[in-house]
């Protein structure tokens, strides 16, 4: 594996009912090592947001993919999840000889791939793409709190908690919101079911 150029994929946003499933690929530079890489969701906003810049300077290169709540209500979010990966990785300036992505499978493509489970915590460079996808959809998710302020997307970042479904019957879905996720298609029913009595 080594002296290969190896890029690192996750992705952020599968349980959420709102928004984009974000993925990022990263291609770490061995000659500039990036310290403190971990998993995400184990280290702090105020350390994510530090170290994202930090692998947007150094890497070789990386790149966002995302599938729209379109995509994912017609393609279902598991596939739509490894459109995004595709895309990621089709995007990078220099494309890898082989790729790790985090989780139990990848995607059909034609790279040279293996799925690490709990990646994220083990490979720097899923690490890295681990914290650039969680950051760029936290962003996305304050941006649509600022669009939509009722709904507390700042909160709970799109995903079922009981304010988000609070609001959702309350509200009824943005366009944003997934069609074909459960919660949502109860909201949507549950409205007509008003609208109509």
């Amino acid at each position: 594996m080594e002296n290969r150029l190896i890029a690192g994929v996750d992705e952020v946003g599968r349980g959420p009912l709102v928004g984009d499933v974000v993925t990022a690929a990263v291609i770490l530079d061995p000659a500039r090592p990036i310290a403190g890489l971990a998993d995400s969701k184990a280290i702090s906003e105020k350390k994510r947001l530090r170290l994202v810049d930090e692998i947007r300077e150094k890497a070789l290169c990386w790149c966002i993919g995302r599938a729209t709540p379109a995509e994912i209500d017609q393609l279902n979010i598991l596939h739509a999840t490894m459109l995004a990966m595709t895309r990621a990785v089709e995007g990078l300036e220099i494309q890898p000889e082989h790729v790790m992505v985090d989780g139990n499978r990848c995607p059909p493509w034609r790279y040279s791939s293996e799925a690490v489970v709990k990646g994220d915590g083990l490979i720097a460079a899923i690490s890295a793409a681990s914290i650039l996808a969680k950051v760029t959809r936290d962003t996305e998710m304050q941006e649509l709190d600022a669009a939509y302020p009722d709904y507390g997307f700042a909160k709970h970042k799109g995903y079922p908690t009981a304010l988000h479904l609070e609001k959702l019957a309350e509200l009824g879905p943005t366009p944003l919101h997934r069609i074909s996720f459960k919660p949502v298609q109860l909201a949507l029913a549950s409205r007509q079911g008003v609208l109509h009595g």
